[in-house]
């Protein structure tokens, strides 16, 4: 296999991004991130979920740097590789986020009006598993699903990056349904 042609700068941010050089993934960033971000908008169709990707983009290739090899392909085509995987996992998430809310749905009697005590040990047991939460963990969920706001909103009022507001909720709402389940709630 022919060793493909680069440009001599090039070369030097590709080594030094091989090399763990923080200086080489700013400028890879700062090279390679709209590129990143543009291809998971146009497959996401959502900026906040392509931010993330972005996002998550760099971090996976930083940790996983020692795996490229600038003599077999371009950083850029690197990056977009990581990128499509991203873009699977965002569309694998959302699968299964429709499927959760798809079955709590069809558990759910339309027709029954429910009275005021009906679902209370239901609320009282939710309660008493989002109060388990530590912090900042329990604020996010009571802004998410008591105060209505939305992630972008939740990120905005606790000054954190909109990925951090995302996982947080993403891995309260598995322990709370692994909890529910350990206590027979929901099944």
């Amino acid at each position: 296999m022919r060793a493909r042609e680069v440009d001599p700068a090039t070369a030097a941010v590709e080594a030094a991004f091989v090399r763990g050089d923080e200086d080489a993934l700013a400028q890879t960033y700062a090279r390679f991130a709209g590129l990143v971000y543009s291809v998971a908008v146009r497959a996401l169709g959502n900026a906040e979920d392509a931010a993330d990707v972005a996002q998550q983009v760099f971090v996976a290739a930083w940790r996983s740097r020692d795996k490229y090899d600038p003599t077999q392909a371009r950083l850029s085509s690197w990056l977009l590789g990581i990128t499509r995987h991203k873009v699977a996992d965002q569309y694998a998430a959302r699968s299964r986020a429709t499927r959760i809310v798809d079955r709590v749905a069809a558990t759910q009697d339309p027709v029954r009006s429910e009275s005021p005590t009906d679902g209370l040990a239901d609320r009282v047991v939710l309660a008493d598993e989002l109060g388990r939460l530590g912090e900042p963990q329990r604020e996010i969920m009571r802004l998410a699903f008591f105060d209505g706001l939305t992630h972008s909103q939740i990120a905005g009022v606790l000054d954190m990056p909109l990925g951090t507001v995302k996982s947080h909720i993403r891995r309260s709402l598995q322990r709370l349904r692994q909890r529910l389940e350990v206590d027979g709630v929901i099944s």
